[in-house]
């Protein structure tokens, strides 16, 4: 292994930002997760707990593990990155129940001003029923997918720190909307997707993933230049790592929301067809603790 290689490879960038947001998560969840565990409650499970921390890990590898030092080289690795913070981490974060666990994680002096942030009356309440359907998140979701791949916003990205950091937010911010729509966890902000458009949901993110990875791997030019101008790593030539990247974006990427739907409509026959499609079953309600409760 060449000497750039080894280094690419052992390199890790801790961020400061990035680990304080990913601890603070982490903590309170924990707290509320233990808090609910002694009241005996359904929702404090092993599982949920390990799969919201992994879903931590996961961002924390997309954002300062040689991944990213990587994807300033390869173009490849930067598709891996984004499968990490839209397609892993958003669906293990939300399967966990994350909002009501911790919210019951935090101080007794903070729990009633977020839960007044989603009462029936809030404006942010009023303005998630209003922009959060299904129709405008896919929009986004096309929006800002292709958005980013545009040659002139991506190079952009690689370029400069402040709009790299841009994109991974928009990105992460916009799978972790989509994802929430999907599994229908809380905060129940809006009414709840049934089975049908939620699977609706899920395929219909595939085609964008499809066909940009698709255009991006069939492409006989390099569309991004950027990638042109830095030292190749493991013998790839730029148009190597582009077509590699597009097949990354296009099949695992797509499969993703693939498998989301599988799931989906496989437990949709195992409710019973009819059943299912006259509307969501309510989930057994976790309640938001009172101000003034836990020490």
């Amino acid at each position: 292994m060449d000497p750039l290689t080894g280094a690419l490879l052992r390199s890790w960038e801790p961020r400061a930002d990035v680990i304080l947001i990913l601890l603070l998560g982490a903590l309170l969840y924990t707290r509320g997760w233990r808090r609910l565990r002694r009241l005996g409650h359904s929702r404090a499970t092993g599982w949920r707990l390990v799969g919201y921390l992994i879903g931590l890990v996961v961002v924390a590898v997309a954002l300062m593990s040689p991944i990213d030092v990587l994807s300033q080289q390869l173009f490849l690795m930067h598709m891996v990155q984004h499968l990490l913070l839209m397609m892993v981490a958003p669906p293990l974060i939300w399967l966990a129940e994350p909002f009501p666990l911790v919210v019951w994680g935090m101080p007794a002096t903070v729990r009633p001003l977020v839960v007044r942030l989603v009462s029936q009356k809030a404006g942010l309440r009023r303005f998630i029923r209003a922009s959060a359907g299904p129709g405008i998140i896919w929009f986004l979701y096309l929006f800002i997918l292709i958005g980013w791949h545009d040659a002139g916003a991506y190079n952009a990205a690689l370029r400069l720190d402040w709009v790299h950091d841009l994109e991974h937010l928009s990105f992460f911010l916009l799978a972790m909307l989509y994802w929430w729509r999907l599994t229908g966890a809380a905060p129940v902000l809006t009414r709840r997707l049934g089975p049908l458009p939620r699977i609706a949901l899920a395929i219909a993110a595939v085609p964008p993933n499809a066909i940009l990875g698709a255009v991006i791997a069939f492409s006989t030019d390099v569309i991004y230049t950027y990638y042109l101008a830095v030292p190749r790593l493991f013998g790839l030539s730029a148009l190597e790592d582009q077509q590699l990247g597009g097949l990354i974006m296009w099949v695992p990427g797509s499969m993703m929301y693939i498998v989301a739907a599988l799931i989906l409509i496989f437990r949709f026959l195992q409710q019973g067809g009819a059943a299912a499609a006259a509307g969501p079953r309510t989930k057994p309600a976790l309640a938001l603790p009172a101000g003034g409760e836990g020490p």
